[in-house]
């Protein structure tokens, strides 16, 4: 099982590649083919395996289990003054 963090997923992952594509790859718009299109998107690909690394995530199982505690003790808290609060 693999956890991302809470503040993504791997939609939004994949949507930042994209972007990256977009911006360093496509946004120009000059091609005169389609296999210009494609020896920049191969020349990108090339370049990028050859630079990247893995993700370290830092979100740890016992993170996850104290993310979980701290929401069952906010929605105790908030069930417990709803019922609390003088109906109106």
């Amino acid at each position: 099982m693999v956890h991302t963090p809470v503040h993504a997923s791997w939609t939004n992952q994949i949507e930042i590649f994209f972007s990256v594509v977009q911006r360093k790859v496509v946004a120009p718009n000059d091609f005169t083919d389609l296999d210009q299109i494609r020896d920049q998107f191969r020349a990108f690909e090339e370049r990028y395996n050859a630079t990247a690394q893995p993700f370290q995530w830092k979100f740890t199982t016992s993170d996850l289990d104290n993310l979980l505690t701290r929401l069952d003790r906010h929605t105790l808290d908030r069930q417990e003054e709803s019922s609390a609060a003088p109906a109106t």
